[in-house]
């Protein structure tokens, strides 16, 4: 093909458009400030917490952890990581996950990524003006998280939703805000 210089380069630039993700489409910085808008009501859970979990085990076992969480903003609060941490009486790590949230201005949907026991998957979330509520299809079963934030204090509860049957409570949690956290951005690497 024989084409003039300009006309090979406009060529370039539509093939480059075409090939990116996002051509035709909200442009990128206008995509992160939709997020960063719409995460901003989790600012709420930023910091450090602790206090205690209560999960029911399959075996309908009740045992009690110290919890413990940390949540914060990355990419200018487009998103917010979190990490939880259930210890047991003796000081020993017996449950870690660690989840991000986000938010897809497109589908103007939420949804939670996390990673637990050795199992991961991404969840819908539902955010309100106290928190949120997300959810895991489980076989025939839903169980469903609803998240609080009320005068410091964090409040977590899990439940099983069978149909026709009562909801199960299988976790309880209760953890206060210790404090703000230079966590996920504290210790990045500088740039000299």
């Amino acid at each position: 093909m024989n084409l003039l210089p300009s006309a090979r380069r406009g060529l370039l630039v539509l093939a480059a458009l075409a090939a990116c993700p996002w051509a035709g489409q909200a442009a990128p910085n206008e995509v992160v400030q939709a997020q960063r808008a719409a995460m901003e009501p989790m600012a709420q859970f930023d910091g450090l917490w602790r206090g205690t979990a209560k999960v029911l085990t399959p075996d309908r076992r009740q045992v009690e952890l110290v919890q413990t969480e940390r949540v914060g903003p990355m990419l200018g609060g487009a998103i917010r990581v979190i990490e939880g941490r259930g210890h047991g009486a003796d000081g020993d790590l017996q449950f870690n996950a660690f989840a991000v949230m986000s938010y897809d201005p497109a589908a103007k949907t939420y949804s939670l990524k996390s990673w637990a026991e050795g199992r991961e998957g991404s969840f819908p979330v539902e955010l309100r003006p106290d928190g949120f509520i997300w959810s895991i299809k489980a076989g025939p079963a839903t169980i469903r998280y609803t998240a609080t934030v009320k005068d410091g204090v964090w409040t977590e509860i899990g439940e099983r939703l069978m149909e026709g049957q009562p909801p199960m409570r299988i976790f309880e949690m209760s953890v206060r805000k210790l404090g703000p956290s230079g966590w996920p951005q504290e210790g990045a690497v500088p740039p000299k």
